[in-house]
């Protein structure tokens, strides 16, 4: 990687009943990769690229990890819209256009039902017959903006709790969610809503991790990861544009990071969808 440029950003959606997941490889600038991750193998497949803004917040991957939705914006033509797609490509299967960042993106409640976050869209303009909005009302706690309503819904759903919000100011938060990964270590996400202090870490939303240990109290590295999740009784993290894997062993301690991928060294290249 070229020591002049900031690294690569990395969020990942991880189905829940299947070994599949999305990677969203995000930089530099508004220039995004979306990789297919077989996590039975390790397999990272390159699919599209799109030069705009994905929020990866407003994102979310149906368990069978077969169907994501996602939220865009393309600035030089002031466009935005939500999209469900198939796994692990771009190209829309439903399409819901937006005009602004207000609203859109949006959650799913199985593999054929999803809700879609949709203060200030239309009507969608393309709708798939195999998976469809739900037309009841959802039971999703509001947390102000979209952003933070989408993606703290998704976290609690998916065995984050909750264990603190601090409201700063209007639009300045932080709110740490924790998981048990087993009777000795805890992971906790800190996620804020505030421009971040260095440059190239993500903007006006950014997550900070602490791994800590329940009975020595002691705390292993974190603050530096971007993303982290506990998934298939591993630890994954992603830090500089390279994503790991900490496994535990019989005793409860923890192995060295296992580097599985380093995103850096892709480039923009345009791709047509298989569908």
């Amino acid at each position: 990687m070229d020591s002049n440029k900031f690294p690569a950003r990395l969020h990942i959606l991880m189905a829940t009943q299947s070994k599949k997941a999305i990677v969203i490889r995000l930089g530099p600038s508004y220039q995004n990769c979306i990789l297919g991750w077989d996590r039975a193998t390790n397999e990272f497949q390159v699919t599209q690229w799109f030069r705009g803004k994905i929020f990866t917040r407003r994102c979310d991957i149906s368990p069978d990890g077969k169907h994501w939705i996602y939220f865009a914006f393309k600035a030089n033509i002031g466009d935005s819209w939500t999209a469900i797609a198939k796994v692990p490509w771009l190209k829309a299967i439903s399409l819901y256009k937006n005009g602004s960042t207000w609203g859109g993106g949006g959650l799913f409640l199985d593999n054929f039902t999803y809700w879609h976050h949709n203060i200030a869209c239309e009507d969608a303009t393309q709708l798939s017959q195999d998976i469809r909005p739900t037309e009841h009302a959802i039971n999703f706690k509001s947390y102000g903006d979209s952003d933070r309503t989408i993606y703290f819904n998704r976290l609690i759903r998916d065995g984050w709790k909750i264990i603190n919000r601090d409201r700063l100011a209007q639009d300045i938060s932080t709110a740490i969610f924790e998981k048990q990964l087993n009777s000795n270590w805890i992971i906790q996400k800190i996620c804020h809503t505030q421009m971040s202090p260095s440059e190239g870490k993500g903007g006006f939303y950014w997550d900070e991790h602490c791994l800590t240990n329940n009975e020595t109290n002691s705390v292993t590295e974190g603050d530096t990861w971007e993303w982290a999740e506990w998934a298939d009784d591993k630890l994954y993290f992603a830090k500089q544009g390279c994503l790991y894997q900490i496994d535990i062993n019989d005793s409860g301690d923890l192995s060295a990071p296992e580097l599985l991928h380093d995103f850096n060294h892709y480039t923009f290249e345009a791709r047509t969808a298989p569908y």
